[in-house]
Order: C-alpha cells, then sequence, then structure tokens
C-alpha cells in the first residue's frame, strides 16, 4: 500500500487571515504560508504543528462551490496531553460553541467539542491508547 499518512485536512475558511489566526492562537498551529491558487480567485493556507510538518490544516478561502453548513469535514480532532488544562485555557479564551463538560468515554480517553471561525467543529481528545503522542 502507497498511502502512509493524512497529509492535511482542508478546511474552507471566510476569512483567511481570521481564520490564521484562530488556529495559531487558539490551537498552538504554525503558519507556513498562504499562496494563490492557480486560478487566481482561492487562496490557500497550510498550517502544521510546531516542529513538525507530519500533519498540515490546510485553510481554503474563495471557493465557491456548494458544501454543507458545517463543510465537507464533520470535524478536526487534536491530541492533547491535558485534556483539563486545555478546556479551561479554551474556557478563558471564551471560544464559541465549548462543550459544557468534558466526555470520557468507557477506555477513559477524553475529548470536548468547540467551534472554529468558520463553523467547523473542532475536537480536543486526550487518549488513553498507547502511542498516541510523540
Amino acid at each position: 500500500m502507497s498511502v502512509l499518512k493524512i497529509e492535511h485536512v482542508g478546511i474552507m475558511a471566510n476569512n483567511l487571515e481570521a481564520s490564521i489566526t484562530f488556529y495559531t492562537n487558539v490551537v498552538g498551529l504554525t503558519h507556513l504560508e498562504t499562496i494563490t491558487h492557480t486560478n487566481g480567485v482561492i487562496r490557500l493556507a497550510f498550517l502544521s504543528f510546531p516542529g513538525s510538518r507530519d500533519t498540515e490544516i490546510e485553510l481554503i478561502e474563495g471557493y465557491t462551490g456548494q458544501v454543507a453548513p458545517e463543510g465537507l469535514v464533520h470535524h478536526v480532532a487534536f491530541a492533547v496531553d491535558d485534556i483539563e488544562a486545555e478546556y479551561r485555557r479554551l474556557q478563558e479564551l471564551k471560544v464559541n460553541g465549548l462543550d459544557s463538560e468534558l466526555t470520557t468515554l468507557p477506555n477513559g480517553s477524553r475529548y470536548f467539542f468547540f467551534a472554529g471561525p468558520n463553523g467547523e467543529s473542532i475536537e480536543f481528545f486526550q487518549s488513553t491508547r498507547g502511542g498516541r503522542l510523540a
């Protein structure tokens, strides 16, 4: 099989600059670059985790096709190492759509959802499965 990893997840953005700010300040990603697509209309911004470009987020501004209100991706999940600290941090930041409480799965993994600047669902997830975080 030649599929190696998730390269990136594309998220529609109404305002590219506001989305870059959100994903850098709230999620903690690093802005790598912003480019204009070859069609001259769509702008793309690529972000990754500090020190690692294994997986990237691609923000897409200017797409005029039809997408569902929540976008083509239901949610993007980010692994965190202290779910309670992250929940408190996002409460302090007053992010939109923050779940009213953490959810704990039967295996002990915990998560919560909140809304991105374009209505996309974002999940912070702390897994009990070994090997998830490097």
